[in-house]
């Protein structure tokens, strides 16, 4: 990882925990312990900065979605683990930062727009569909509509109007709703494989 790289992570984790409202480049040059000229260097200015954090981010979770595809055939289990890697990202999250990037850094979330619309969507129909090629998922769902679903439920799930933290396990939430509607779309084979999976979290 390169110098850069290293900032850009450091940045994203102070994001994910404190959000985006106090931060300033005076804030940023202290919290992460470099100069102001190596700011200037880097970036130029706050947008820029948050527009690189987000460009970061993304490309990260690509690489990790590769990196878990090496070492799982199953369809459906990609399908489980883009869908679970998702929500725990989401959890480290403070619930306020999405809302802050849309009102105060709109070519920031014009790229995590195009990401969910672009990516995650095509890669949610790309393995619905090698999960009904394999036999792990009915033929007769309705692909586009279900991977609609499924992003939908995933925004439910880490609404905190919806579900307090304070009141409800986010891990009881994603087995309470994925587990049952997952094997609602499955065949008999991709059943056991989903109990497998949800059996396997904590």
């Amino acid at each position: 990882m390169t110098f850069k790289q290293t900032i850009l992570q450091e940045l994203l984790t102070l994001i994910r925990q404190e959000g985006l409202s106090h931060l300033n480049e005076q804030e940023v040059v202290e919290r992460v312990d470099i100069s102001s000229a190596t700011f200037n260097e880097f970036f130029q200015g706050m947008e820029d900065l948050v527009t690189q954090v987000v460009t970061f981010d993304l490309e990260n979770r690509k690489q990790e979605h590769e990196r878990l595809f090496r070492d799982e055939q199953s369809p459906l289990r990609r399908l489980l683990l883009v869908v679970q890697l998702g929500l725990e990202t989401l959890r480290m999250t403070q619930p306020t930062v999405l809302k802050e990037i849309m009102e105060k850094y709109p070519n920031a979330w014009k790229l995590y727009w195009e990401h969910s619309d672009q990516y995650t969507k095509q890669l949610l129909h790309e393995l619905l569909n090698e999960g009904v090629l394999a036999g792990e998922l009915r033929r007769d769902i309705n692909i586009q509509l279900v991977a609609k679903i499924m992003m939908e439920q995933l925004s439910m799930l880490i609404n905190p109007v919806l579900f307090p933290p304070e009141q409800f396990d986010i891990a009881e939430v994603f087995r309470s709703v994925f587990l049952y509607y997952i094997r609602g779309l499955c065949t008999e084979a991709g059943m056991k494989t989903a109990d497998n999976f949800f059996a396997s979290l904590k």
